[in-house]
């Protein structure tokens, strides 16, 4: 047994003189030690020493600094994934995977899992399920989540060492952008909860990320996880590291972040989980959910948003859909999304669609999946929002009101919740500012220099709207603010 005191000190006296090399800890330890056990004791307690190890074998300090922005903008999804990928489907089914049974066997799993989503079914992942749902969906949620993590990062609230929980982590499509979103000196403790046959994909493509991102899979409910099926809490046993698992990192310890990639809808009980989540969450932890762009999961994920957090709970909407009225919580269907540039074909998605057999219900590109939309939300326990910007009402009106203000001209401080949902003709934004109680537009009817930062606002940004003209549209059950050449909007927050 190897004297942890021992080389925890000599790591922290060495860290502000020299890179930490293992045989030189080990020739400072009472009785010797081997270089071999030294290198692993100090991956071992790496997170908690905030020491990378680099190539060289060697360790060095992580950066104080917090996370800064990649430009994260992916156009592909990366060749090792894909090969990481086709390995499995490869040992699975052999080199043919997507000709004859199995390739039949893969599309059907693909068609059931889109219509249980579309329908809102229960959910089943088998092995075959599991590789489909990895064909079919690992590219674009690979992307997703660097996206979601921008928000973050605008404000320095992502940390260079970094534990984290992924609840329903699926194939790994979350974790692997997240690896791939951080810098190279970044040190992350990773912990999945993945119950299903899905965690065996995972296991194996987690082995393309680097050595310092620690991973551990739990093979249990997120309701065991997490303490809320009656037993206690897990996290420090019942695991299988994908690349070690820390004793100084237990899951126990608060997460700085906790990711619920594109599983909310497939939970009995999805407030109770996040609630669960933020629990165990570190003072200035994070929530990010995000969910498909359809409109029963995007509207499933604003439910549990507006459900957790609330005035009483303490826990605040960091973004996207600020609630700009501090008294006020909205009620309206919620369905918004963002989206960003499509993916290039990945080749395991070529493969399985051309082989399909057309005429027997497949259409071309009914297995190819590389749009990046998605609704995402992101919560935190300490009060932040990712900009401080109020309403008032000496300034504006409230959306909550507008039925008073129907065919008349008047203020609205809003948050910019859609891109152009128009086919071409007036340009067309949801918006919201955290007290609407139906859906609203901004229907831009003629574009100025006075109002086009509309059309050149991000999704998400805070904009000022003097003088449009509400109006009520009875097909759509929805107010509909028309934006003219009498109307100005500023941008107030990007």
């Amino acid at each position: 047994m190897i004297d942890r005191a021992a080389v925890r000190n000599n790591a922290n006296y060495l860290r502000n003189v020299r890179p930490i090399d293992p045989e030189e800890i080990a020739e400072y330890i009472e009785g010797g030690a081997h270089p071999a056990v030294v290198r692993e004791t100090l991956r071992e307690e790496a997170f908690d020493l905030r020491l990378r190890e680099r190539e060289d074998g060697a360790f060095e300090p992580v950066p104080e600094e917090p996370v800064s922005a990649p430009g994260w903008a992916p156009t592909a999804f990366p060749e090792n994934y894909s090969f990481a990928l086709e390995d499995l489907l490869v040992r699975e089914f052999g080199a043919n995977w997507h000709r004859g049974e199995s390739g039949d066997e893969l599309r059907e799993a693909v068609r059931r899992l889109k219509d249980d989503y579309l329908y809102g079914n229960d959910v089943a992942y088998d092995r075959v399920a599991a590789l489909g749902y990895a064909i079919y969906h690992l590219p674009a949620y690979y992307a997703t989540i660097g996206y979601v993590l921008d928000d973050l990062v605008e404000n320095g609230l992502l940390d260079r060492t970094l534990r984290v929980l992924d609840v329903g982590a699926g194939v790994g499509g979350p974790a692997l952008g997240l690896w791939d979103y951080l810098p190279d000196d970044a040190v992350v403790d990773y912990h999945a909860v993945e119950p299903s046959a899905a965690a065996d994909v995972l296991d194996h493509v987690l082995d393309e990320t680097g050595r310092n991102f620690r991973s551990t899979i739990h093979e249990e409910t997120a309701e065991s996880f997490l303490g809320l099926d009656g037993g206690g809490a897990g996290g420090d046993s019942g695991g299988t590291a994908g690349g070690g698992t820390a004793e100084g990192a237990d899951a126990a310890d608060g997460f700085d972040l906790v990711v619920f990639g594109n599983v909310l809808s497939e939970l009995d009980d999805p407030i109770a989980v996040v609630e669960g989540a933020l629990g165990r969450l570190a003072d200035d932890g994070s929530v990010a959910a995000f969910a498909p762009a359809d409109r029963n999961t995007a509207m499933g994920l604003r439910e549990v948003e507006r459900a957790v957090a609330t005035p009483e709970s303490g826990v605040e909407t960091y973004s996207p859909t600020l609630r700009l009225w501090p008294d006020a919580t909205p009620s309206d269907g919620g369905w918004s999304f963002d989206v960003a540039d499509d993916l290039a074909v990945p080749p395991f998605q070529r493969r399985l669609d051309e082989a399909a057999e057309r005429g027997s219900g497949d259409e071309p590109g009914e297995f190819v999946n590389v749009d990046v939309q998605f609704a995402y939300a992101i919560l935190r326990p300490d009060g932040k929002r990712r900009v401080d910007v109020r309403a008032s009402d000496g300034r504006c009106a409230r959306m909550a009101d507008s039925e008073d203000h129907v065919t008349d001209r008047v203020n609205y401080l809003a948050v910019k919740l859609s891109h152009d949902l128009s086919d071409g003709d007036n340009a067309l934004y949801r918006v919201g500012d955290g007290s609407q109680t139906v859906d609203h537009y901004l229907v831009c009817t003629r574009e100025t220099v006075l109002n086009d930062d509309l059309r050149t606002a991000d999704y998400g940004s805070v904009v000022f709207v003097e003088n449009g003209l509400v109006l009520w549209n009875d097909d759509e059950g929805a107010y509909n603010v028309v934006v003219d050449d009498e109307t100005v909007v500023d941008l107030v927050a990007p």
